[in-house]
This record gives C-alpha cells, structure tokens and sequence, in this order.
C-alpha cells in the first residue's frame, strides 16, 4: 500500500491544506523524507463530523450480523497490510518487531472479540415488562428497554500503541460495535501508520456498502484539530489516551460546550506494587528480577509501568533492592516513541532525583551513542517524604521507579490512603500476609480499577472481565474501561419503549425475538 499523506473523509482521500508534517524515525533521529502529510482545519472538521452524523441512524439500524462482519472484515484487512504495517510502525514509534507483531494481533483480536459482543446483543441489556391493565390501583404500560449508540464518537490515538491505541485500536473497535460512526485523531507521531490502518477501515466500509460517513482520519497539528472535533456540536463523545493535561483539556471543552458530552479518558498512573512481609522473604530475588522486567519493558512506555514499589520494614528488603539493581544493571537503553517523550522523561527522572531525601540506587546501561534512549533508573525514599512531596507521584513515563520504605503496616494503610487513582495496584502475597492484606485491599478497591497478585501490572489482557480504568486521574471517569468487552458501555445510553406496537420496536425487544437476544421479561432471566 502506497502512502500518499491524505486524511480519510469518508469515502475521499483529501490533502490538507493547512500546514504539513512528516513522520520521524525516533531511531535515526531524523524524519522520514516522504511522504509529506497535508494537515486539516476546521473546514475537514466540520465534513467528517457531518458525515459521522449522516451516518449514524443508518448504521447504528444494521442488523448485529451485518455490524460483527464489519468488525471482522476491518481485522481481516489489517492482517492483508502483511510486513509493510509492521516495518512502518517500526520506523515511526522505534518499536521492536516481536513488540509490533503482538500489538497487531491485539488489535485484530479485539476486533473480533467485539465482533462476538455485537453478535450476542447483550450489551443492548433487553427488558421487557409486560403490560398490567388489570392491576390495581393502578395499570401497567407496555415498557421495554434496549440501549442504542451515543452518537458519533471522537477517538485520539495513543502515542505508545500505534496499533491497539491507535485508529483501530479499542476505542474505535468499541465505539463501532456499539452503532457509533467514527471520526479519529492521527497521532503525528505514528502518521504512515495511521493512514494505512485507516485505508484498511475505509476499505471495510466500502466492501459492504455502508454509509461513507461511518469512518474518518483526520490529522492535524498541534491542537487546534483535536479541539474543533471535541467541540463539534455532532460529536457526542470521545475516546482519549494519553497525559492528564492533554485529557484535562479535552475535558474542558466537552464541559463548555451548549450541550456538553462525555470524555473517557486514560491519563496517568503509577501502579504501585506492594512487597508483602512473607512473599519478600521467601522470593525477595525473584520478585526484584520481575519487576525490573516490567519496568523497562517497551522502555517503560506502558501505562500500566510499575513507577512506585512499597516495602514494609527493613527485613528483606535490601535483597529485593540489590536483586532489582543487578538487574537494572544489565538492561540496555532503549529509544523511546519521540524525542518529546525522551526529553519529558529526562525531566521527570531529573525532578524525582533532585528531591531531598530520594536516593537513587540503580541504573540501567548509558545510551551510548542511541538516540532518544532511555536509561532505566530506581530510586529509594520513605513514606513521609512521599507524603510531603507531591511531585513523588507523577508519572515519569518511562523506565523509572521508586522503592517507598514504610516502617510499619500502619505506614502503609496511611501511603493507601493518600494514592491518587490508579490503573492498577500489585500484591506480591504469600499465605502469611493474608490477614494484612485483608486490611489493605479495601483501601485498595478504592484507589483502583485492576487489583493483581503475585505478578506485574504490565500487560492487560483484552477479554470479557478486564477493567483497565481507575478512580481519576488514572481515568476521567471511573465508571467504565477503555480495554475488554464492557468498553462498548462507554458509548451507549438506554432508551425506553412505551406501549409502542410491536413493528416499531427496536429488534432487541420484538416480541418474537428476531435476534433471539437474552432478555429479562417481567424481571426474570429468558435464556435465548
């Protein structure tokens, strides 16, 4: 597939005209000669939004077999791109290849998990609660419930995940399961990338005919593109990974807006990992050499990256540290996404280190000549300096940590309690600390979406019962998950049906049950 450096609109191929960027090679520091890639403005804005809303009643009416088979025509087409998908992401993000060839089989696998979604017709919830006329004091109507799209969706793609993250990535793959047409935000770090999967997606909306208006890429410059679309009055929602500041900011003008919608946004976490009395000290070495495989794996660009490990004591815990920094030792810089995220790395390490009371305690091998490199680091403090230092829990994004010595559990209940929300948090646990882990997990519950034992945070699994959300800021909204099968909830809204005659009913809730759905009838479970 040739790159050309034209936005998707629909069923056109348009070249911006408002300014023009070229993909960078993180690796050569240096950007890729050609293509260049025209930039849209308002004008692109407004066609893809009003497209999106043409589109939206039409697609979101298909019948679910027909939404699956387009769930699973874009995977299918995605995997036709072959090596030439994997060798551009590759030379935009300095990703590895077994790292690329395992987010591309991601992507098409949650294509199709939502594929199966659509094709079971549970996430419209289906209820029906017959009429009563004979009920005293007062009758029944007819009521049946399903749920239907939000409208047109706004999805931004990640920088860290060209593919999964990106223009076929969740986001999209939930909000089109759901009957959500799609506009989406070229990140400029991965541009090839992202017209080649877009070119995959238009392609599935052309094969089976469906309205053109029902996918859109657009790029753009800075941030003047992504604002116009959140404030498009046809947008009714957004889908957002990246820093707290940029969601923040989308945040604010979805709020401004006459008729203000949603943002789900995945901003920032540090994923503590708490070191349990017993689990340290049967396998404080084994623990040390896993997380500091997790830590610097992707070079830390994950944002599930376990950036702040608890210890409880002093028993152990030097094992745990000396293990982690042999290991440390021998993991090699790594070049990161863009040299905008290598420098804001350089800075965080930079503002953690120059902290009174944090020690750092290991590093990683120096760059040597690689360019945009990341040098892994760990670093050492107490919990009350944590406590007096609000900076200690930033996300430094990157493959950086820091060990928090507590002096007691009381300690640690008192860490617990002052998180900010979180993606995840980690238990390494063995029987033995069970009874203080009874303690803990509340506090626990209320500080995060994900909860693991004995392993590490990176890695989220794309299935039926992951949550991958938190309490803010690790998301906007706590309520919902941007990874597994729920994350079509995001962009769906229930709708009652009163005494309305059959053959004006959504399908989900006919009498005969053309779909043959699931349903509750009259509050009990009717199986299909």
């Amino acid at each position: 597939m040739q790159i050309t450096g034209e936005m998707l609109i629909g069923a056109s191929s348009v070249r911006g005209t408002e300014g023009q960027q070229q993909a960078f090679d993180p690796r050569m520091d240096q950007f890729i000669a050609t293509p260049t890639f025209g930039m849209g403005g308002q004008a692109e804005v407004d066609r893809a939004a009003q497209l999106a809303a043409q589109a939206f009643d039409p697609y979101r009416q298909l019948s679910l077999a027909k939404r699956a088979e387009f769930l699973e025509l874009i995977a299918d087409n995605i995997m036709a791109l072959g090596d030439a998908l994997i060798e551009r992401a590759m030379a935009e993000s300095g990703l590895p290849l077994v790292r690329l060839q395992g987010e591309r089989g991601r992507t098409v696998g949650q294509l199709r998990l939502f594929a199966k979604v659509v094709r079971d017709g549970r996430f419209m919830s289906p209820a029906i609660d017959h009429a009563q006329p004979e009920r005293t004091p007062l009758p029944r109507a007819d009521l049946r419930l399903a749920k239907m799209a939000l409208g047109p969706v706004a999805v931004f793609g990640a920088s860290n995940f060209p593919l999964a993250f990106s223009v076929a990535g969740g986001d999209t793959a939930s909000a089109l399961a759901a009957g959500a047409p799609v506009v989406v935000k070229a990140h400029s770090a991965h541009l090839g990338t992202s017209e080649m999967v877009g070119r995959a997606i238009q392609k599935a909306v052309r094969d089976l005919g469906l309205p053109e208006g029902v996918f859109s890429l657009l790029m753009g410059a800075g941030r003047k593109l992504g604002e116009a679309l959140v404030a498009h009055p046809a947008i009714k929602a957004v889908g957002f990974t990246g820093s707290r500041q940029g969601g923040l900011a989308l945040m604010r003008i979805a709020n401004a807006r006459p008729e203000p919608i949603p943002v789900y946004a995945e901003m920032s976490s540090i994923n503590p990992v708490f070191l349990m009395p017993a689990a340290l000290a049967a396998r404080a070495e084994s623990i040390g050499r896993g997380f500091a495989d997790s830590l610097t794996m992707g070079a830390g660009q994950f944002c599930t990256n376990p950036g702040m490990v608890v210890v409880i004591g002093d028993r152990n815990v030097q094992r745990f540290i000396d293990a982690a920094s042999q290991a440390l030792a021998t993991k090699p810089a790594q070049t990161m996404l863009t040299p905008g995220i290598h420098q804001a790395f350089g800075a965080g390490v930079a503002k953690v280190g120059g902290v009174e009371g944090v020690e750092k305690v290991a590093q990683g091998q120096p760059a040597d000549g690689l360019h945009n490199a990341a040098q892994a680091a760990l670093y050492v403090t107490d919990v009350q300096r944590l406590l007096s230092s609000p900076v200690l829990q930033e996300e430094m994004f990157g493959p950086a940590s820091i060990v928090i010595r507590a002096k007691n559990f009381d300690e640690v209940l008192q860490l617990a309690e002052q998180l900010e929300g979180q993606l995840t948090v980690t238990l390494q646990i063995d029987p033995a600390d069970y009874a203080d882990a009874q303690r803990l997990i509340p506090v626990l519950e209320r500080k995060a979406g994900r909860i693991l034992a004995n392993g590490f945070p990176t890695g989220v699994e794309v299935c039926h019962a992951m949550v991958h959300g938190g309490p803010f800021p690790s998301t906007s909204n706590a309520m919902f998950t941007s990874v597994g099968a729920s994350a079509i909830d995001r962009f769906l809204r229930p709708v009652c049906y009163q005494d309305l005659p059959d053959v004006l009913l959504p399908a989900a809730v006919q009498q005969a049950n053309p779909q043959g759905l699931a349903r509750v009838i009259n509050g009990d479970l009717e199986a299909r």
